[in-house]
């Protein structure tokens, strides 16, 4: 059994557990506490102090991954999703390592939830480029090629008719909008056939919470790319945080 702690920021929670990596099964209850309000650095940080002291013993000398709602380049939080613009340009992961006296592996949200399909859920032992993809306030991705995590795609902001895509085939535009399935997924079509010209996927996972809903929008797809649903839901952020602390070859560029 090889442990590790997984930590997943978001802008209303935090998520966290530690985690059997061998497995991907969590070894301890899932804690999930409010993230403070208004989202600031040092309350954030101090937030996950205070749920990592309280798994105890079996924290100690564990490795730390968090996951946060940002684009993260070399430890350094380069936008701010639902959280303080103070996080912009940040030396976070710095600051977290400060905190919790060791070092830590900083990374994009949808990028640990792709990790974690990769090696526990949808995309387990699939060859090739996978395209994760998350539904929900804008549309995240990662981008898996044999396993390994090639970091910060943002494909939820790729120009297409005029808009960026997430403005238009994200789940809050179809809540916005009062789209049906049906108009929900021409929009996806639109979006999903546009990346898979581009990029040739082997695979396409949908996360996000919608994705418990894919009976009504995903068979209404026509891809040549297979497109399934996401299976680790809310731990999977928690779990790819946790499998990238304790082995960073699993990202492209390393953990730093």
């Amino acid at each position: 059994m090889t442990l590790a702690i997984g930590i997943d920021i978001g802008g209303t929670g935090i998520k966290g557990a530690v985690v059997d990596v061998a497995s991907g099964e969590l070894v301890t209850e899932r804690v999930k506490v409010p993230t403070p309000e208004g989202g600031e650095p040092d309350d954030i940080v101090a937030a996950v102090v205070g749920m990592i002291g309280g798994f105890g013993g079996r924290a100690d000398g564990l490795p730390v991954g968090v996951c946060f709602p940002a684009i993260v380049r070399a430890g350094r939080t380069m936008s701010a999703a639902n959280v303080s613009k103070s996080w912009i340009g940040l030396e976070a992961e710095h600051l977290f390592e400060a905190a919790l006296h060791r070092d830590i592996f900083f990374v994009n949200d949808a990028d640990a939830a792709g990790i974690a399909e990769a090696h526990y859920g949808a995309a387990r032992d699939v060859r090739g480029l996978v395209i994760m993809t998350t539904l929900g306030t804008g549309i995240g991705s990662a981008f898996l090629y044999n396993g390994v995590l090639v970091p910060n795609t943002e494909l939820g902001h790729l120009e297409i008719d005029g808009a960026d895509a997430e403005s238009r085939a994200s789940n809050a535009a179809r809540e916005r909008e009062g789209l049906d399935w049906a108009q929900w997924a021409e929009r996806l079509q639109r979006f999903y056939s546009t990346v898979e010209f581009l990029f040739s996927p082997a695979l396409f996972v949908v996360g996000g919470g919608v994705s418990k809903a894919h009976d009504d929008f995903l068979p209404l797809l026509r891809l040549t790319t297979p497109i399934i649903p996401a299976v680790l839901r809310n731990n999977a952020g928690t779990l790819g945080a946790a499998a990238l602390a304790a082995d960073p070859s699993g990202f492209a560029t390393g953990g730093d």
